[in-house]
């Protein structure tokens, strides 16, 4: 009688990830609002610490969705920040435009040009800027995900290419000419949606949002993983070959979760914007998009929470060497690979599933 009551005891006991992953959701609703408070309060949040937790946030959507491309269908991508920067670009034409006015914007009186590019039409209105954002990253990962799969790319040959595609859009966009400010990028916004950008109310909107984002990242995963699509996902990662010969075309699979990472990053990057005040073309650098790779690898390939554990871990550790130690961060980020290469494979959440047992 005791042992079928232990073992319903032990099964409807809840997991500690879930006992953290509550806590941590409660802590980031919260957190705005103590942004309210006076400063003098002891429980008051700055706004500029609502800021960096709204980064980190942005970040995480990012880890979520290459989680999704490399921890389920097994393909490592090296050039997710062109999609981060895409949506983040589309954002800040918004910007420019509601900063300029009825004017052009700053960088192009500056260069003496005398009208508006065709791609730049509309973007005063948010709700085609909107459209921008979702549509450019994803029409951008449909039509390279289209030929790369048709292809049969895969492997480190994929992981080149998309690197090599996010160097290319880098080095496009650092071209004054090109119509998106060069190498200084988009800065210097004033409203959004005819409000402050600076403003506190502002800044707690955009970390609300943000957190509405990546929970939709993250129950949009899970609906993924725990559905067909999601085990024939695991199939594509595990025996491609073997898929192929019971009947199925992976190359729809890939191309559908492909597509689908990269709007979520493009979102991502539309709202990280607006909080930290500029988008240049440095964020299309490789180094990001590698960056993003040890954020999944450090919490756990395939866990979806993992990796947001991992963003959190690794930016919030740079925030701290790059103002404490800023030449020791390159190094202390090789360290974290090598680490998570050789002792924990299973990343950081694979530790906490193994406490658990």
């Amino acid at each position: 009688m005791s042992q079928p009551m232990t073992l319903t005891l032990a099964r409807s006991a809840p997991r500690t990830t879930q006992i953290v992953g509550s806590l941590l959701i409660a802590a980031l609703l919260v957190l705005p609002f103590l942004a309210l408070l006076p400063s003098t309060h002891p429980l008051a949040v700055s706004t500029w610490m609502l800021t960096l937790v709204g980064k980190i946030l942005c970040y995480a959507v990012v880890a979520v969705a290459l989680d999704l491309v490399w921890g389920y269908a097994g393909m490592l991508s090296l050039g997710h920040g062109i999609f981060f920067a895409l949506g983040g670009y589309a954002m800040g034409m918004y910007l420019m435009r509601q900063a300029a006015g009825d004017g052009l914007p700053a960088f192009m009186s500056f260069l003496s040009w005398s009208e508006l590019p065709w791609f730049w039409w509309g973007t005063q209105h948010f709700a085609w800027a909107l459209v921008l954002i979702v549509t450019i990253p994803g029409l951008l990962a449909l039509v390279f995900g289209w030929f790369a799969f048709r292809s049969k790319i895969k492997g480190v040959y994929f992981s080149i290419m998309t690197q090599a595609l996010t160097y290319a859009g880098m080095l496009l966009f650092f071209r004054n000419e090109t119509g998106f400010g060069g190498n200084n990028g988009f800065t210097g916004f004033t409203t959004l949606l005819g409000f402050s950008v600076t403003a506190t109310t502002t800044r707690i909107a955009l970390f609300i949002a943000t957190v509405m984002l990546l929970l939709l990242a993250l129950g949009t995963g899970y609906a993924l993983a725990k559905s067909k699509f999601g085990r024939i996902l695991t199939a594509v990662r595990d025996a491609e070959n073997r898929l192929t010969f019971c009947g199925y075309d992976p190359r729809g699979f890939k191309l559908l979760v492909w597509t689908l990472s990269a709007v979520l990053c493009g979102l991502a990057g539309a709202l990280y914007v607006p909080q930290v005040g500029i988008i240049n073309p440095g964020e299309m650098s490789p180094t990001n998009s590698i960056e993003a790779a040890i954020w999944v690898a450090l919490g756990g390939r395939g866990t979806l929470v993992g990796p947001v554990i991992g963003a959190a871990l690794v930016n919030g550790a740079k925030s701290f060497f790059t103002v404490a130690m800023p030449e020791y961060w390159q190094l202390f980020l090789g360290l974290i690979f090598i680490a998570v290469t050789l002792f924990l494979p299973r990343g950081v959440f694979g530790l906490l599933r193994k406490g658990e047992k």
